[in-house]
């Protein structure tokens, strides 16, 4: 019984070790941060492609208003899209307290997206989290979660 208890022990302390995030390395946090920063200038910008090159054929996306759907509908709603210049766009998305956990091949990607209007500066802040993992082409997300911030207390 005593040896049960023992080889149960063991299996179980190895998969909880194996759950603990690492760290990561400075080249990896570089190259999920520029994927990232990439990524949503390529939304400010409506560009297609860069949705196409973030989302994993895999993903799963769950929306701020509810919904949740894979990169073909995802990709759907860029299907008659053409990117903007600069100076079209009216908001610009961007990454804020960004924090990166490294699970073996797998990041999770936390922060705060911040869509700044151009007209007249207002924000609007959503908390995002994702799932990314290396494929040859960089970092892809195979599952997202968007949720709208809460209103801050006065």
């Amino acid at each position: 019984m005593r040896n049960l208890i023992v080889c149960f022990f063991l299996v179980f302390s190895g998969s909880a070790v194996a759950q603990q995030a690492h760290p990561i390395s400075a080249e990896q946090s570089q190259q999920v941060t520029a994927a990232i920063d990439a990524f949503l200038y390529g939304a400010s910008i409506n560009d297609a492609q860069a949705h196409a090159k973030f989302w994993a054929p895999e993903l799963t996306y769950t929306s701020s208003n509810g919904t949740r759907f894979g990169k073909p509908e995802l990709m759907q709603g860029m299907s008659e899209s053409n990117a903007l210049a600069a100076d079209e766009v009216t908001a610009w998305y961007t990454a804020e307290d960004l924090e990166l956990k490294s699970f073996g091949s797998a990041i999770i990607v936390n922060f705060t997206l911040v869509s700044t209007q151009v007209a007249d500066q207002s924000r609007e802040t959503f908390l995002n989290s994702g799932v990314l993992v290396q494929r040859k082409d960089g970092w892809q997300a195979v599952n997202w979660h968007a949720t709208r911030s809460a209103p801050t207390q006065p």
